[in-house]
């Protein structure tokens, strides 16, 4: 062992105390990277190929998908699901009306993803534990400046984490009013879309696949909505069925008097053609009721906006000549 002394007491000669420790750690990098080739140049394994080809009944892993952007997004937050998949009982509710009603809730919001709701929660935990520790952060840095109360120390810890907490829940309420705001403003159009392909002789099928393809540039939500409906379709779904749900997915009342009027008009024999006549009428006078509402609230709207930025310079404009003229005077005067 006195050869090991020796080179102790060399490198810590050399490099001071910390050279024995400087030389372990050069040890290990130079490990490394003589590990390195013989990883990256390993030759493949026979039971890989036998695998790969099939040849064992192994069902060879699925490769990653290349179609294109979309496809690749989904597999990536597939993957992502995957990971929380053994928190699940932790991140979601045990009750099964309470996770039936934050499944819709997401569906509403555009997240149709098997785990949204997983992800919806693990959000709210994450960011709310993050935004606490920020918090908790800021109040060291400030109590070394100066000496905080208990009060300010709450606030300091408190509010960044009610804020990360709740953010999840704003942008998911936010996310459910846009969408079903584009839903209502692209949902006149997509009616009468649909009566003219009804009335060139084509079924509520196919005028449905057509109006998803020819709206999905200025309304992507309800062109996604169309989508669903025709793929439930053709997997044999009920049309009721599919008409119920996609009213729940929307969330919007006139797609639910849409669709009660096209329940009532198979069940009862008519013409779907006049009922969306009908409908698509009713739905455009509708609109217009909209936008006359929104121009009747906007004078109100622009009065706060005139009293604080016209009233005040035109004020100038009026009384500062004579103000200043009074005030040159009264200096004159003196």
């Amino acid at each position: 062992m006195d050869y090991l002394d020796t080179a102790n007491q060399f490198l810590i000669d050399q490099f001071g105390p910390m050279g024995p420790l400087y030389a372990v750690g050069a040890l290990g990098v130079l490990l490394v990277l003589l590990a390195l080739p013989m990883l990256l140049h390993r030759k493949a394994d026979p039971l890989d190929k036998i695998k790969q080809e099939g040849g064992t009944g192994v069902r060879p892993a699925a490769p990653k998908p290349t179609g294109g952007k979309q496809q690749n997004l989904r597999y990536k937050r597939g993957k992502r699901e995957q990971k929380l998949d053994k928190y699940a009982s932790f991140l979601e509710p045990q009750d099964a009306e309470e996770l039936s009603s934050a499944r819709l809730k997401m569906i509403q919001a555009g997240y149709r993803g098997k785990g949204a709701v997983r992800a919806f929660h693990f959000a709210s935990f994450a960011l709310g534990l993050g935004m606490l520790a920020f918090g908790l952060l800021l109040a060291l840095l400030k109590s070394v400046n100066g000496e905080l109360t208990t009060q300010l120390l709450m606030l300091y810890v408190v509010i960044p984490g009610g804020i990360g907490y709740y953010l999840p829940k704003y942008w998911v309420n936010r996310r459910i009013q846009t969408r079903q705001q584009e839903i209502t403003n692209g949902f006149p159009d997509a009616l009468d879309m649909m009566l003219v392909c009804v009335e060139a002789g084509q079924s509520l099928d196919q005028s449905i696949i057509r109006v998803s393809k020819e709206i999905r540039a200025g309304f992507p939500a309800l062109a996604e909505e169309f989508e669903i409906i025709s793929y439930e379709m053709k997997a044999g779904k009920e049309k009721i069925a599919v008409l119920k749900d996609m009213s729940e997915r929307a969330g919007v009342a006139d797609v639910a008097s849409f669709v009660t009027v096209l329940i009532q008009s198979t069940t009862f024999g008519t013409s779907i053609a006049e009922a969306l006549r009908v409908y698509a009428a009713e739905m455009r006078d509708k609109r217009v009721m909209r936008a006359e509402e929104k121009a009747n609230t906007l004078p109100t709207k622009l009065t706060l906006g005139t009293m604080m930025f016209t009233v005040p310079p035109l004020m100038i404009i009026l009384i500062g000549p004579s103000i200043y003229g009074i005030y040159t005077t009264l200096n004159g005067g003196l």
